[in-house]
């Protein structure tokens, strides 16, 4: 009897001692660094990220703010002071942000200057999670943050017997402020930024909630500083407002937005922040939130820095693209379009540039959050319905930045893993208009140099820049359509876009061996150098974009000579001289330090043209070759700290990047249905699928120096193919590899052991 008792004891023990540490393996928000890549400037950028506190996907974030109003750079790691906390929506310093405002808690002296109201601070006193920022000042003002989807819950603690005085910025255009002295609340608006040149109606309506009365309260305005106590009420550029609380307060502030009007945002507010009493409540299910997200993938046998790593990267592939829709009443979506400045019921997303996010970020979501992937897409459509033009970069509307039409490349990447959330017919049609056709807003709404690219097969250079990047692209863009007519039987756009989808060949120089610029009457560019920025390319050189044919490798490797010239050419790209040509750019651009101090050769993994080169040795039968590049990529060039990037963090691409090559495969060619393998960095990897089954990556006895696959099994069946399908990821099951630290040359070389490729020998 003493015995059972021993034994039953023994046993509760054991159990509880498994639930605390199971628990805590899945507290993964311990891990998530969100200061990670914060250390960047104009001329060298380690991510170009904030310390953004949200939820995933979330319509609004959040950032405590060292810039000056308008400065892109909103948060900048070196610097030592805060100015505000903001709500922003920013993807990219370069892009700057819109619908901001900000608040500052002040002691002292009212000081309403952005300049002057700033605190010194230390990281040391500052914490910076997806769920919950808090930081310290100097002068003993403690700031936290804990977020919503479409608001936050702010607490300021200001020093004991000191004056409490809170400061709202409307930051840089129309703005209003009504201050409600009964309810203790704040209303008003906001109409900031580069998407609201675009979009003149568009407003942001925020409510402010504190729980504490004011003792004094005032508006004022940011440009030359006047300020008028006692006015509730005022609107116009730059217009903003103040309060002072008892001396030492403890004021907490729930505040939540809207693009559609006053009663949405406090509909917002009420449906996300009114049952949260406190502060940590708030804080509590946002971390719930976020360990549901990051579960979605579950790593083990990694170091704690790469813990770290993969997780602060997988929370920043989770922010984008952004919900731009709310909910009614009865929880139904709603929005208001930026396209057509129209409410609408469905589903919004922005935030996103194309040109950055097709390769890696969306085949990512595909996987891992396939019900928001399936609404994204179909909302894509919708956004043609509004606007006669598929977005390529929104910002919140769009922008048409950088270069190509990738809205068909997640259509038809969609549409290959079997989502069937829009109208194939209609993402056709709307293609086929982005590429006969060039758009008011920026090279990438419509095409230029279409006529061109139709008559000659390519771009001419230099009647147009950046275009034999173009031409690239657009032949990859115009396979993306042909798939898609192509899976949904549509002859006639199967037509159209086949005799443009090789259009990638006429740019190919045979005498150079690489990708070049030809004028509109065939002559190449003189005084070719492959190491020379810009002109015939963007933000890269003739190293970058020989690999830009995603969709044909294998017709790339016969241009290039056959497979032996093949892979010279990629181990080429490691071997050459680390220098760089500034070109038409005239001096040294960020992208281009960023590529010295990689120091891997011409490999500048701090852009997106170049970032799936390493995988194509798969297509070339030197699987193995990929396996060690994409290691020493994941391990040289990414941390988990400020300095954590090899350039710009772009809207979650870069992330997704590593997330996916960690995993141990990446997307090549978006528009297929296959992810090509590299080398996973874990010994175990359990990806938690939204169906509810599991698909498990066993990678036995690796580690940092055994990056190379000896043997492989799926679902204990021998696999030498060097992809996965996303069905087989998405039907669960266990990927076994075992791992060596030499390679094995004989395993995944065959013709059927490659990768999709257009041209088939």
């Amino acid at each position: 009897m003493k015995y059972n008792k021993y034994l039953i004891f023994f046993l509760l023990v054991q159990f509880l001692s498994h639930a605390q540490t199971s628990d805590t393996a899945l507290d993964l928000v311990q891990y998530v660094n969100t200061l990670q890549g914060t250390n960047s400037k104009h001329e060298l950028t380690k991510g170009n990220t904030y310390p953004t506190t949200a939820l995933p996907f979330g319509m609004n974030t959040w950032s405590p703010q060292t810039g000056n109003n308008g400065d892109g750079w909103k948060y900048q790691y070196f610097k030592e002071t805060i100015r505000g906390f903001q709500q922003a929506h920013q993807c990219s310093s370069w892009s700057n942000d819109y619908a901001v405002f900000s608040l500052m808690p002040v002691t002292g002296a009212l000081e309403l200057n952005e300049d002057k109201r700033a605190a010194k601070f230390s990281h040391a006193n500052e914490i910076a999670k997806p769920h919950y920022y808090k930081v310290q000042f100097e002068n003993n003002i403690t700031t936290e943050m804990s977020p919503t989807e479409r608001g936050v819950h702010m607490r300021f603690a200001f020093p004991e017997n000191k004056s409490s005085f809170l400061v709202l910025d409307g930051y840089t255009g129309m703005c209003g402020v009504t201050i409600d002295v009964i309810n203790h609340r704040i209303t008003g608006f906001v109409q900031n930024g580069k998407g609201f040149d675009q979009v003149k109606e568009l407003k942001n309506y925020f409510v402010i909630q504190f729980d504490k009365p004011f003792k004094a309260q005032g508006t004022w305005e940011n440009r030359k500083g006047e300020k008028w106590a006692n006015k509730l009420a005022a609107e116009g550029k730059g217009i903003g407002a103040y309060l002072q609380f008892n001396d030492g307060e403890t004021v907490q502030a729930k505040i939540a937005s809207s693009y559609i009007s006053y009663d949405q945002a406090q509909l917002n507010l009420n449906r996300e922040l009114g049952k949260f009493k406190k502060l940590e409540d708030t804080k509590e299910a946002a971390r719930k939130v976020w360990n549901k997200q990051l579960s979605k993938v579950v790593v083990e046998g990694g170091t704690d820095e790469q813990m770290k790593t993969f997780y602060s990267c997988f929370f920043r592939a989770s922010l984008f693209s952004r919900k731009f829709y709310e909910e009614k009443a009865d929880g139904s979506p709603i929005y208001f379009s930026p396209y057509d400045v129209k409410v609408h019921d469905g589903y919004m997303y922005t935030d996103t540039g194309f040109w950055d996010t097709f390769r890696a970020q969306f085949p990512l979501n595909a996987l891992l959050s396939p019900e928001m992937h399936g609404r994204y897409v179909g909302a894509l459509v919708d956004a043609y319905d509004q606007m006669g033009w598929l977005p390529s970069w929104s910002f919140p509307a769009e922008a048409g930045s950088m270069i190509g039409n990738h809205g068909i490349s997640l259509l038809t990447d969609a549409w290959a893993k079997g989502f069937r959330t829009f109208d194939p017919k209609k993402a056709l049609k709307a293609y086929y208009h982005e590429a006969t056709n060039k758009g008011p807003q920026g090279p990438s709404n419509g095409r230029h140099g279409w006529k061109e690219y139709f008559t000659l097969g390519y771009v001419p250079y230099p009647e147009y820049g950046e275009a034999t990047a173009k031409t690239l692209e657009y032949a990859y863009d115009d396979f993306c359509g042909y798939e898609l007519a192509r899976m949904t039987d549509n002859q006639f756009y199967q037509d159209v876009f086949s005799r443009q989808m090789y259009n990638y060949k006429n740019v190919y120089n045979t005498k150079d061996g690489f990708m070049e610029g030809r004028n509109k009457n065939g002559d190449w560019k003189t005084n070719f150098d492959p190491y020379e920025w810009g002109g015939p390319f963007t933000e890269g050189n003739a190293w970058h974009y020989l690999w830009s044919v995603f969709h044909d490798p294998q017709g790339l490797i016969n241009l290039i000579g056959g497979e032996d010239k093949f892979v010279q050419k990629l181990d080429a790209v490691f071997s050459s001289p680390n220098i760089v040509n500034v070109g038409t750019y005239g001096g040294k651009i960020h992208e281009m330090t960023e590529m010295e101090v990689s120091n891997m050769g011409q490999y500048a993994h701090g852009n997106q043209p170049i970032q799936h080169m390493i995988y194509l040795y798969n297509y070339a039968g030197q699987p193995w070759k990929a396996q060690y590049q994409v290691r020493e990529v994941m391990e040289k060039l990414y941390n988990s700290t400020e300095n954590g990037y090899p350039g710009d963090e772009d809207q979650g691409q870069t992330s997704s990047w590593y997330v996916l090559s960690a995993l141990g495969f990446y997307s090549v060619c978006p528009g297929t249905d296959q992810y090509v393998l590299g080398s996973p960095v874990f010994a175990k990897t359990t990806i938690n699928l939204e169906n509810g089954k599991k698909f498990v990556i066993e990678a036995k006895n690796n580690n940092k120096g055994n990056v190379y696959i000896q043997s492989a099994t799926l679902n204990g069946k021998k696999y030498t193919t060097n992809y996965l399908k996303y069905s087989d990821l998405t039907n669960g099951g266990v990927f076994e590899m075992e791992m060596n630290n030499t390679p094995n040359k004989t395993r995944g070389i065959s013709a059927d052991d490659r990768p999709f490729s257009l041209t088939k020998k």
